[in-house]
């Protein structure tokens, strides 16, 4: 992997490397925009002020209430204070909930959008919006929706907690692992999704032992990305529909979900396409691939069950029938006893399991 490389596609550009940050001013001017509404959580204010100061004139304003599962009336207060400010550019700096954000103000007022990750989410590389309206999550895919610039900084990351290295990292690793068995996967999508389940999984164990590495925070943005990009080129099927159900529904942290729930989907889903799961067993040198990531999620101290973040085990059953409700593809036909039972694993946090029956 290069240290530092900057990459065109279309219509996103990726710069990528450390200090990358310091770009952001000529990339506003680049977009044609001089009026930029910064983007952050409560948590990263800080951060956002810093980047105000250090963009100057070219600051509109901040908005530091960016929200867990992208609540519509977050984006409505957020798009009052862009058309406030007179803003013509979004700048998210942050981790999904914050890009989420960003990706909501662009599709509703058609202007550039820049993002600076500073976790390992991903999203930051799709044209997906996943919004929250009274407890409901539903998604958007839609080309305004996909940022026009992505600035990735590891040392931006060095200082993410380890417990939230851990999840995003998982988190991202899902898109890839769904990506290798996607009903429009491709030999492209494939290539790119073998090979960020292979740096996220390398990256994670040396972080663990020192959080300040240079090698394992780049290999795993590096990832990440790669991951992401996969997201937003394939399909998605069961693994990120039980996520968006839980999420919207409970109300639980999004990474933790999806580190949760991954491996016990794996292992339902390989029993249909053993093969196609192989380059995860490879990486983990294990021979299923649900159980080699439960055992190497426990390895890296990564959450198991998700009575441990908030989910109610009154709700399970609720949570199958919301997730069988509309139907969608899947490498593996399933029904609502199936669901509930990999919900009800996943709740307990379990060895998953394949369910032959």
């Amino acid at each position: 992997m290069q240290q530092q490389f900057e990459l065109t596609t279309s219509p996103s550009k990726i710069l990528f490397g450390d200090g990358a940050i310091k770009q952001t001013a000529n990339i506003v001017k680049e977009l044609g925009c001089a009026r930029a509404l910064i983007l952050s959580t409560p948590q990263q204010e800080d951060l956002a002020k810093q980047l105000q100061d250090d963009i100057g004139k070219l600051a509109a304003g901040i908005f530091t209430n960016a929200t867990m599962h992208t609540p519509l009336n977050v984006t409505e207060d957020a798009l009052t204070k862009f058309n406030d400010l007179n803003a013509d550019v979004t700048i998210a700096v942050g981790g999904g909930s914050t890009t989420g954000l960003g990706k909501a103000l662009a599709l509703r007022t058609g202007r550039p959008q820049i993002v600076i990750p500073t976790t390992y989410a991903g999203s930051e590389v799709t044209p997906i919006l996943g919004q929250t309206e009274m407890g409901v999550k539903t998604t958007v895919k839609d080309a305004k929706i996909l940022p026009d610039v992505v600035i990735y900084d590891p040392l931006l990351t060095h200082g993410l907690p380890k417990s939230m290295t851990v999840t995003s990292a998982l988190n991202a690793l899902a898109h890839a692992a769904e990506a290798l068995y996607a009903k429009d996967r491709n030999p492209i999508s494939t290539l790119m999704a073998k090979e960020g389940v292979k740096a996220l999984i390398e990256a994670l164990p040396v972080i663990k032992q020192d959080p300040h590495n240079s090698q394992g925070r780049q290999g795993a943005l590096y990832g990440a990305w790669l991951c992401g990009s996969v997201l937003g080129s394939v399909g998605m099927s069961l693994h990120h529909k039980l996520c968006h159900t839980l999420g919207g529904t409970f109300d639980l942290p999004h990474a933790d979900t999806h580190a949760i729930l991954l491996p016990h989907v794996l292992a339902f889903n390989e029993v249909a396409v053993p093969g196609l799961l192989k380059p995860i067993c490879d990486v983990l040198k294990a021979s299923s691939a649900g159980v080699g990531l439960y055992e190497y999620s426990k390895s890296i101290s990564a959450p198991l069950a998700l009575k441990d973040i908030g989910m109610p085990e009154s709700g399970i059953g609720r949570a199958a029938e919301l997730a069988v409700a509309n139907p969608y593809w899947n490498p593996r036909d399933f029904d609502k006893r199936q669901i509930q039972k990999i919900i009800e694993n996943a709740f307990h946090g379990v060895t998953p399991e394949g369910q032959n029956g």
